[in-house]
């Protein structure tokens, strides 16, 4: 039989003896926020550190009036639709959480992909019914359930073709379980770093305007969301390369009325988050912005935001990629090369652009979420080809490319992708 909550009144009941709250102990691996000046000597510091989680303590000494910054999420007093699972339905579900069900794994605990029927909460034999991903929270752990009760608080009232569909939870003993639709292509993160076959140009573009109209839907409403945890292993993809916003563990209820921000506690994942937040703990939608402007520099380049294995100078990808995207003739450097030319010479300038004015230093110049939607949208249409330009440029006799015309420079590694190309069908170029 269905199973819904009409109030949270039961769920608030089952949740208070454990949500009192507790700042979490000084780390060595936090960074230090002894100055709010924001430079760009401040900025290199910051974009230095490793990509570890964040989780800075003080956030209380920049608000002397706010000494709860990041209390639980409100009660939701509009009912909601989730459906309220037993655990014995999700262990059957999942094949008693069988370890090939694995779906992937987090701080949080395990994904496993599941079977239910449709409309209901019973279990359903694998391939039949509805497929569902059950989120399991480790049952230690103070943080991860204060993050349990936000999924459900803001997932269980906020509805958005680019939000992941949470269908509802279980509460019982220790056990916190959450189940979501299930998303067929998995995460960006997958397609853009741990597959060999790269992500066409295309699906890159529809996948970075679906995350954008997510993240516009959440600070565009009466009641303002700021998403907190934006980055490629969070965006989820379904068959049709729809992306959609998941794990709201981080998110919080923005700054409303004459309030310029929010103080909260400072966590995220390095190399993503705004240094300005970081710094001081003031957070805005404009956090969210900057992480945008990291992940679409992600979608350009196929490089993680972090990564040890680069030399030096390149290890994190918004100081490695700050110089180009500064220099139009320079930008077509920074294109991912496993794309072998095959997207669009406009697209990428103004993709590049955008990414730069996201990653402005200044939070005050970044773009809203919904002119970036807007620079996006005609992106999707443009067929202005690398490799036909190439094409078009050198298959004319005697046509020799001036060393400056502004138009696409080819890097050696470049030519010899087009050369290699199955769309060359074996020609020469050049001749």
């Amino acid at each position: 039989m269905e199973k819904k909550c009409g109030c949270w009144a039961a769920l608030r009941l089952s949740l208070s003896g454990a949500c009192k709250s507790s700042d979490p102990k000084n780390s060595a691996n936090s960074i230090p926020r002894t100055s709010l000046v924001y430079d760009a000597a401040t900025e290199t510091r910051y974009l230095n550190a490793s990509n570890r989680e964040m989780c800075a303590p003080d956030e209380a000494q920049n608000s002397s009036n706010n000494p709860h910054p990041d209390p639980l999420p409100t009660e939701n007093k509009a009912p909601c639709q989730l459906l309220q699972f037993s655990f014995q339905e999700l262990k059957a579900a999942t094949g008693n959480f069988r370890p090939d069900s694995i779906l992937g794994e987090g701080g949080f605990g395990y994904v496993f992909k599941g079977w239910i029927e449709e409309n209901g909460t019973a279990p359903a034999k694998p391939g039949s019914g509805t497929t569902v991903a059950v989120k399991s929270l480790k049952p230690d752990g103070l943080q991860g359930h204060r993050e349990w009760v936000a999924e459900v608080d803001f997932l269980g009232q906020l509805h958005h073709a680019n939000l992941v569909k949470l269908i509802g939870y279980c509460i019982e003993d220790d056990q916190r379980l959450l189940v979501y639709e299930f998303m067929t292509r998995g995460s960006l993160e997958n397609h853009l770093f741990r597959r060999t076959i790269p992500l066409p140009w295309s699906n890159r573009i529809k996948i970075a305007l679906g995350a954008a109209r997510g993240l516009a839907f959440l600070h565009g409403g009466p009641e303002p969301v700021i998403y907190r945890d934006f980055k490629t292993s969070n965006i989820l993809l379904d068959s049709e390369y729809n992306a959609k916003l998941s794990d709201f563990g981080l998110a919080k209820a923005g700054p409303q009325g004459d309030k310029t921000h929010v103080s909260t506690r400072v966590v995220g994942t390095y190399g993503y988050a705004a240094p300005e937040y970081v710094m001081t703990g003031h957070l805005t939608s404009k956090s969210d912005v900057y992480s945008f402007g990291v992940v679409l520099l992600e979608i350009l380049t196929g490089r993680r935001s972090m990564d040890k294995k680069r030399p030096s100078g390149e290890q994190n990808l918004v100081t490695w990629a700050r110089p180009y995207l500064a220099d139009k003739r320079k930008v077509y450097q920074l294109v991912d090369p496993r794309l072998e030319l095959n997207y669009s010479l406009k697209g990428v300038q103004k993709v590049s652009q955008l990414a730069c004015n996201c990653l402005s230093r200044d939070p005050k110049s970044r773009p809203s979420m919904d002119e970036v939607v807007k620079v996006l949208t005609p992106l999707q249409d443009l067929n202005d080809l690398a490799i036909l330009s190439y094409h078009s440029r050198f298959s004319q006799p005697g046509r020799r490319r001036k060393k400056n015309d502004g138009i696409h420079q080819l890097s050696c590694s470049q030519s010899r992708s087009i050369r290699d190309s199955p769309l060359n069908s074996g020609k020469q170029h050049g001749k």
